[in-house]
């Protein structure tokens, strides 16, 4: 998870402040991972509040019914292919979604960019 998170920051060149949210597993609050997220303002799910989860609930069931249940995955490297290809080769870039206008997250943030600095040169 720690080594996720780095490649996370590295590849899309984070800068300004980062929410992660994660429950209250163990590994969440290992010294490793406080040092890791120190930049960054961690959520964390409330005690006895199943309905924190349920976006990520909701995600495993999409990637499922639209991905991982046409194949028979052989071991965990296969599983690791498939979900890596799904989440960059479509999910972010072409699948839209219905909170980012349905556009995909990716051409939301770009057109997010793109109106910030467009809003920087007419302030400036």
């Amino acid at each position: 998870m720690i080594e996720t998170i780095k490649k996370a920051k590295a590849r899309r060149n984070i800068d300004k402040p980062l929410i992660l949210h994660s429950d209250r597993g163990s590994q969440y609050v290992s010294k490793e991972y406080k040092r890791v997220t120190a930049t960054m303002q961690c959520s964390y799910s409330k005690k006895a509040y199943p309905w924190d989860n349920a976006c990520i609930e909701s995600f495993h069931s999409l990637i499922k019914r639209e991905w991982l249940n046409r194949f028979k995955i052989r071991d965990y490297d296969h599983a690791y292919r498939l979900i890596f290809e799904y989440l960059e080769a479509f999910y972010n870039t072409k699948r839209i979604h219905s909170h980012c206008d349905y556009m995909s997250p990716k051409d939301y943030e770009e057109l997010y960019r793109r109106l910030q600095q467009d809003e920087l040169q007419l302030a400036g």
